[in-house]
């Protein structure tokens, strides 16, 4: 080596040191006097490409790293780092290319078939990425980076097993580093296996009690197993060290309103409701729902986190769609998570059966698991073709839908838990539709109906709603639970009620209670001596807070009993125990106000302003029990407590209910024809030219 070759080595080793150091501005000035030397130092240019970079001047680093290739083309490494810098400017072809001349330098190369996986994967050609990804660990099998990105595109692929070991690889080459465990923990709970989950971010947080990330993720999927209190834990944890986290405010809302933690339920309802405009948190529209009945607000919510979530149109698919049906039959397809044990298939599933197939083909495409259910036998025997598709890419579900010709797509999840907006985000039907899961705005451009009826969406209240409102006349559900119901009923010793005294029951979900109804229910229990109040058991901290809030109000909490989860068979024959069926808010009884009228149970309303406080209401209604719907909580109160003292006219209102094939809500060929009617409109309106619009079904 030449002596002046060493005093530029010299110097370059000093400048790497400084700015290894974080003495920037030293470094820069000895790297750019070792140019003034030599103007093609790859060195130099590299590394100072970096502190431009490091800086935002990433046009100025790819000048750099330009430069660099030009003077030594046949070194893959620049060519690798241009690529990367090119990355940054959100050039992603032109990234691509620079890889693909670092492999044409050197075909073993390893960094660059890792980038290059990345930038293929950034362009959707995902099945190449993978090939890149697997040419990397072939070549180096202890690539800990390398092993890490495969798991992170397997999992977008919904190849969740082998996702795992690809983290599992990486982890092996590379202990103790977080990303790695904290991907692996969102691959199992993808497979539905949030106890490993935990496990193993329990781990990193051992490893490292400061990591935001693996608190947050811990706190979800502790709530996935319904572990609300260490999941409150949790995130409290994360704020502590973040307060501003975006991914906090609104799952921990959820767990405090899952275990009736009324003061911290206020607390962050209250935040939200101030976030949900402007603020950073990432709001989860049915949490926010479950908590706020300001319908402007809500439609806000879901406009805000459908941006988030898809801040740019997908690209367009690929795959033609198929020909319009020779038979001239309109393609629907129902597109769920709950084709399961689930309370909304109750209120499809005699859709489905009862479909008039001279007119409409029927698919069902399932995007949840398989439990294997007599309610998911339902549904495959229902459709004409039942789709299997939770393990497939939202893309990949699009082209499916897209290639079997559907006219009308139906969702039926909305942003209930497991939902995929991004499915119809890439528009894979002529008609896209929201029904029956989510009873509000999805807040979403490429979602083109909302089907509802004058009592959930009264007139005026379309602007709260990005969707056109198609109402039906009557009431835009039907009930049919489509199972045998035991003959014989538990006593009630055997579910946990006195022998004697009035059953007041409200089988809702414990995250429906709020304080103030629970105020009105004490108070009822408070003047009804003898009396007890019913409610589903959910978690033990649910039932310790309900007791501890009774007893705060001056009620025995032995009066609350809580019933177990049993068979839907099961659940429904017990109803036959209950009396009188308390309605929440702000969120309403919807299946579980349909079992109770189907087993005879009446049930008081109190409407509220939004979609999922009006649901009773429009089912009261229906049944010809208007006189159930209270104005007021005061006026909510005093019905209750008059059916309850009254033995004649709650027995009148039963009575109301005994013969279900007079009652609406029950018909569900007539609620088939009404829902066909209105596909049937949407479909001339597709093929008129004209755009979406809202209208009114007329009565049948």
């Amino acid at each position: 080596m030449s002596k002046k070759a060493g005093r530029a080595a010299e110097q370059f080793a000093q400048a790497v040191g400084l700015q290894q150091r974080g003495a920037t501005a030293e470094a820069e000035r000895l790297y750019r006097r070792i140019l003034d030397a030599d103007r093609s130092h790859a060195g130099a240019l590299q590394y100072l490409a970096i502190i431009e970079a490091q800086r935002g001047r990433v046009d100025e680093a790819i000048r750099l790293l330009t430069r660099c290739v030009r003077a030594h083309p046949g070194s893959a490494e620049p060519h690798t780092n241009l690529g990367y810098a090119l990355v940054l400017a959100g050039r992603h072809a032109e990234a691509l290319a620079a890889y693909d001349a670092a492999l044409a330098a050197d075909p073993s190369y390893v960094v660059a078939w890792n980038h290059r996986g990345h930038g293929l994967a950034t362009l959707g050609r995902r099945d190449e990425a993978l090939a890149s990804y697997d040419r990397a660990v072939a070549l180096a099998p202890d690539f800990a980076d390398a092993h890490y990105n495969r798991g992170n595109l397997l999992a977008e692929l919904g190849r969740f097993e082998e996702a795992i070991a690809s983290f599992d690889r990486s982890l092996a080459s590379a202990p103790g580093r977080p990303l790695p465990a904290i991907n692996r923990a969102n691959a199992l709970r993808a497979l539905g296996r949030p106890a490993e989950a935990v496990e193993t971010l329990s781990r990193v947080v051992a490893a490292d009690p400061r990591n935001v990330l693996a608190l947050v993720n811990r706190g979800h999927m502790l709530s996935d197993l319904k572990r609300y209190p260490e999941a409150i834990t949790s995130y409290r944890a994360a704020l502590a060290i973040d307060p501003a986290h975006p991914h906090v405010l609104s799952p921990m809302a959820w767990a405090a309103m899952a275990i009736c933690d009324f003061p911290l339920a206020e607390t962050t309802g209250a935040e939200m409701r101030r976030q949900v405009g402007t603020g950073r948190s990432v709001i989860q529209p049915f949490t926010f729902m479950s908590s706020c009945d300001d319908p402007a607000l809500q439609r806000a919510c879901a406009e805000k986190f459908v941006a988030g979530l898809l801040p740019a149109p997908p690209p367009p698919l690929t795959r033609p769609a198929a020909p319009p049906a020779a038979d001239g039959k309109i393609r629907l397809a129902y597109l769920s998570t709950d084709f399961r044990r689930h309370p909304m298939v109750p209120l499809i599933g005699g859709v489905l059966e009862a479909h008039d197939r001279s007119r409409f083909e029927v698919l069902a495409v399932s995007i949840g698991i398989d439990d294997g259910s007599p309610d998911r036998r339902r549904i495959v025997e229902a459709a004409d073709a039942f789709h299997d598709a939770r393990d497939k890419t939202d893309r990949e579900i699009a082209e499916l839908l897209a290639a079997h010709g559907v006219d009308i797509l139906i969702d039926l999840n909305g942003h209930t838990q497991g939902g995929r907006p991004a499915i119809a985000a890439h528009r894979p039907a002529p008609v896209q539709v929201s029904y029956i899961g989510y009873p509000g705005t999805g807040g979403a451009e490429f979602i083109d109906y909302l089907i509802a009826d004058g009592i959930v969406v009264p007139d005026g209240n379309e602007r709260f709603f990005s969707e056109k409102v198609v109402r039906l006349p009557g009431c835009y559900l039907a009930y049919g639970p489509g199972q045998d119901i035991p003959a014989e009923t538990p006593t009630r010793g055997e579910v946990g009620l006195p022998e004697q005294g009035f059953v007041f029951c409200s089988f809702n979900n414990t995250y429906k209670i709020t304080a103030p109804v629970l105020d009105v229910w004490m108070r009822l229990l408070a003047a009804v001596p003898g009396s007890v109040l019913w409610l589903l058991g959910d978690t033990p901290a649910a039932e310790t807070n309900l007791r501890r809030e009774a007893a705060v109000r001056g009620v025995d909490p032995a009066r609350l009993v809580f019933a177990e989860r049993v068979s839907p068979g099961q659940h429904l024959a017990r109803h036959r125990l209950a009396d009188l069926f308390l309605d929440t808010l702000p969120y309403n009884a919807h299946t579980t106000a349909c079992d109770a009228m189907w087993m005879g149970v009446p049930l008081v309303t109190c409407p509220g302003h939004a979609f999922a406080g009006r649901v009773a209401a429009s089912l009261l209604t229906a049944v010809g029990l208007p006189d159930l719907i209270a104005p007021t909580h005061a006026d909510y109160e005093a019905l209750a407590l008059r059916l309850a003292t009254d033995p004649a006219r709650l027995q009148a209102c039963r009575d109301r209910l005994a013969d279900r094939t007079a009652l609406s809500i029950f018909d569900v060929d007539g609620l088939r024809r009404r829902i066909e009617a209105a596909y049937l409109r949407m479909w001339e309106i597709r093929h008129s030219g004209e755009h979406p619009q809202s209208f009114t079904v007329a009565p049948m």
